[in-house]
């Protein structure tokens, strides 16, 4: 059992990812009370910030997907109410929200990222989208992938295998968000690489590798039982796999996370890892990632999200005033 009175398990939000994140919350909210703990499941809304301040948890885990929940803007609101959170800061947070950011870090410290360029929705007006588009092609090559560069579950994503595909593909990147982040798309193994730190600094869960049945990790891939093979480990060779887990948990530090994080990546025919993107706030459901290499690692998922709470409940509160 554990020492913690009562935990705060915060989900749904109002970003394209609520549905997602309420079962995320669910999930998260199922496991606690399996291990144990008490456990109050709630969504952000005007009751909140006087609820917590009737009755302050001693733990929040924050299980929103997308915007606030994982652009730091809920984490500055419970930082301000002195509620300790699992996951990383704010400011973390912010860099690693936005995509072309969080590449620039990692490869500053020499990790591997698909070559890319960021371009607002101002740009194609006023510079003219055909003569943009052609010269990214000519540059990046073929083929691209296209994504929005903040925001996840695969919204707005797609990959681009000629000219012809790439108008259409800015334009439902542009449905999700103002900025788009367009980069070389590099064809090999899709894997996911969880990282969790109860204390004694960060760790590499096993990676997971994802074999969607229509070829892309979209979010029907991601939330639909039995549209997307998982192999937990990845079916990787013992020196990528290594790479792999050096590779998330250098990002994972790069960026100043803390926690839990997981790094997306593709692995080349070479067994080199390229870093696509890191989710500060990974998805808890039944078809997510982070749980399926708990339980290749042998952890109980309750008993890890226990583990968190409490790490952060240990962990010294920051005095905002003096950061």
């Amino acid at each position: 059992m554990s020492d913690l009175g009562h935990v705060l398990v915060l989900a749904g939000g109002l970003s394209y990812e609520r549905e997602v994140s309420l079962r995320s919350g669910r999930r998260v909210s199922e496991v606690l009370r399996a291990a144990g703990i008490d456990v109050e499941a709630r969504d952000t809304d005007a009751s909140l910030v006087p609820s917590i301040l009737a009755d302050p948890p001693d733990a929040v885990f924050v299980t929103l997907h997308g915007g606030a929940g994982e652009d730091g803007a809920i984490r500055s609101v419970l930082e301000l109410l002195d509620v300790p959170y699992v996951g990383a800061d704010p400011d973390a947070c912010r860099v690693a929200f936005d995509k072309p950011t969080a590449k620039a870090v990692v490869r500053s410290v020499g990790l591997r990222t698909p070559s890319s360029i960021t371009l607002p929705k101002e740009t194609f007006h006023d510079l003219g989208a055909t003569a943009v588009l052609e010269r990214i092609v000519d540059q990046l090559r073929l083929p691209l992938f296209v994504k929005p560069a903040r925001g996840g579950s695969a919204l707005g994503a797609s990959i681009v295998r000629t000219a012809e595909e790439l108008p259409a593909a800015m334009v439902g990147c542009f449905a999700y968000g103002d900025i788009a982040l367009i980069e070389r798309y590099v064809e090999g193994v899709e894997v996911a690489v969880s990282v969790v730190d109860v204390g004694d600094g960060p760790v590499a869960l096993p990676a997971v590798e994802i074999v969607p049945d229509e070829g892309v990790y979209d979010y029907a891939a991601r939330y639909t039982a039995g549209h997307t093979e998982f192999f937990a480990p990845a079916r990787l060779s013992p020196a990528a796999a290594a790479a792999c887990a050096e590779t998330a948990v250098t990002a994972h530090t790069a960026l100043g996370l803390r926690d839990i994080s997981r790094t997306d990546l593709i692995v080349d025919a070479t067994d080199t890892p390229y870093f696509l993107e890191v989710n500060v706030a990974p998805g808890m459901t039944e078809t997510s990632l982070l749980p399926m290499a708990a339980e290749a690692a042998g952890q109980d998922l309750g008993d890890l999200c226990r583990a968190l709470l409490q790490n952060a409940a240990n962990r010294p509160r920051t005095n905002l005033a003096n950061r």
